[in-house]
C-alpha cells in the first residue's frame, strides 16, 4: 500500500492498494514480483488497511486498487466493498481481459473509475502479453469493455504504455479502438525491475518448458 498519491487518481489525493497476481505475462511489466512472485513481498492486513482508512480518509479524496491485476485476485468484491465503507470512492486498474468481473463490479456500484490499459492493436496482443492471450481473445474482451464504456459515461478511462515494440503506426491504431466521447492518453515506459529470485524462476520455467 502507498500511504499518498498525487498522480494514481489525476485530480484527487488517494492511496494506493496493490493486488498480486496477474493473467498476463507482459515482458515489459515493470511490477514483475508482484504481478508474478506475490508470495515473496508482505501482506498488509486488512485489519490495518481498515485502520488506516478511518484514520486518513478525511485527508483522501479515494482509493486506487492496482495491482498485478485486481481482477484476477480472489475475493475481489470483497475487497472493495470492505474499502467501500470508508466512504472513498474507488478507482480500479485493470487490463480488461476479465470484463465479466468489471461487468459484475459496475452493476454492484463497487468502482466509481475504471482505468484500462490497452497494450497494442489486437494484432500484437499475444506478442505484447508473452503468449498470455490471443488476438481474437483479446477483441473479444476489449470490445466488451469498450461497450461497457458507452454504457457508463465518464467512468472508464483508457491508457497505452509506449513500449519500445510499439510503433507510431500502433499508437495511432490504438488511439481509434475506444468508443466514441472516449480518449486515450499514453504513458511513458519503465524498463523492468526484476529481481534475481524471479528472473532464476522464470529461468527454471523455460528450461521446463524446453524439456517438455
Amino acid at each position: 500500500m502507498i500511504p499518498l498519491s498525487l498522480c494514481d487518481w489525476p485530480g484527487r489525493p488517494c492511496c494506493v492498494v496493490f493486488l498480486g497476481g496477474c493473467d498476463l505475462r507482459c515482458p515489459t511489466c515493470h511490477n514483475t514480483e508482484l504481478a508474478w512472485d506475490m508470495e515473496r513481498l508482505p501482506v498488509v492486513p486488512r485489519a490495518r488497511l481498515r485502520a488506516f482508512l478511518a484514520g486518513r480518509k478525511r485527508w483522501l479524496s479515494g482509493v486506487t486498487v492496482t495491482g498485478g491485476e485486481p481482477t484476477s485476485a480472489p475475493g475481489l468484491g470483497e475487497i472493495l466493498h470492505e474499502i467501500s465503507l470508508s466512504g472513498l470512492p474507488i478507482k480500479l486498474d485493470t487490463n480488461g481481459m476479465s470484463p465479466d468481473v468489471v461487468e459484475l463490479l459496475l452493476a454492484e456500484k463497487l468502482v466509481a473509475e475504471l482505468a484500462v490499459d490497452v497494450k497494442g492493436p489486437f494484432v500484437q496482443y499475444p506478442a505484447l502479453t508473452g503468449q498470455a492471450t490471443t488476438e481474437d481473445a483479446a477483441r473479444r474482451n476489449l470490445s466488451r469493455i469498450f461497450a461497457l464504456a458507452e454504457a457508463h459515461p465518464g467512468v472508464f478511462h483508457f491508457r497505452t504504455t509506449l513500449v519500445p515494440a510499439l510503433t507510431e503506426d500502433d499508437i495511432a491504431a490504438v488511439r481509434a479502438m475506444p468508443p466514441a466521447g472516449h480518449t486515450l492518453t499514453t504513458q511513458a515506459y519503465k524498463p523492468p525491475r526484476r529481481s534475481h529470485a524471479l528472473a532464476d524462476s522464470e529461468a527454471r520455467r523455460t528450461a521446463g518448458n524446453l524439456v517438455d
